[in-house]
């Protein structure tokens, strides 16, 4: 019997080999139910690896899919297009950690963005931002200082990064940092495709008194190219109620605080 993302990885091979794939193909290629394989097709797409069709899907994309490797970034725009109910259930979960006078960083991601819409709430702010994205969202809110990182600009995340953004960073102290990563394992901990993203984040973390991790149930147990923390430099990680609970049974035992986010709510 395949796990799941063993299936899906089989499934992409199949599409790729074939350039397209009906459910039916699939279920016999796999030899599993017609439901697991629209299931996974759902997944898939997304996760912006394919396009569903009637009957059946097409790829998107022209890479090999390794779906425990994060070697594929989408673009901010694509991504904030995926899983919007639970980055923004996350978002709420978050504004629960944030007091009025706090000084925070918003690392730069689509789940954070949701958090800096959230932020409106608040009359007395400090937020700390490498997003233009999200500091153009803040700018015109009474009472929330932005103070934007200067740095390389990353097409694909719209972040500022590198020894600049590093140095402005290196200038603060906050108290909590609001973090997203591409992949999340026990044994890995968090990691991002990029090297000099990587870098700034760690810095993020190594500036702020208190470090949140935001993440949406697809980065449970992937690894991409760069790690910039392991899990004990996280005090607390926000994920969606859509998270396998085996695996949030493992984050807590290597001593996670782990907060689920209701979607329904």
């Amino acid at each position: 019997m395949l796990y799941a993302e063993e299936r899906k990885k089989k499934i992409m091979e199949y599409i790729r080999d074939h350039r397209r794939a009906s459910v039916p193909e699939l279920i016999d290629y796999l030899n599993v139910s017609g439901s697991t394989i629209r299931r996974d097709l759902k997944e898939l797409e997304e996760e912006k690896w394919l396009r569903r069709t009637h009957g059946g899907a097409v790829s998107l994309q022209n890479v090999n899919f390794e779906p425990s490797f994060v070697n594929f970034e989408p673009s901010f725009n694509e991504k904030e297009d995926t899983f919007q109910e639970e980055k923004r259930a996350i978002a709420k979960k978050a504004m629960e950690f944030i007091k009025e006078g706090d000084t925070i960083i918003l690392d730069s991601g689509t789940t954070t963005f949701q958090l800096a819409k959230e932020l409106h709430a608040f009359s007395r702010l400090t937020v700390v931002t490498n997003s233009p994205v999200l500091a153009q969202e803040l700018t015109d809110v009474p009472g929330i200082e932005v103070v934007i990182v200067g740095g390389n600009v990353r097409k694909e995340t719209c972040a500022l990064v590198g020894p600049i953004a590093e140095a402005t960073l290196s200038m603060i102290r906050v108290d909590k940092a609001f973090i997203a990563t591409n992949g999340i394992e026990v044994e890995g901990g968090l990691t991002t495709p990029n090297l000099l993203e990587a870098a700034t984040k760690r810095k993020m973390i190594e500036r702020s008194k208190e470090v949140i991790l935001l993440a949406d149930h697809s980065k449970a147990e992937k690894t991409a190219f760069a790690n910039f923390a392991e899990l004990n430099k996280i005090d607390k990680c926000i994920m969606d109620a859509n998270t396998p609970q085996a695996f949030v049974r493992k984050l807590e035992e290597a001593g996670v605080d782990v907060y689920l986010a209701d979607i329904t709510t």
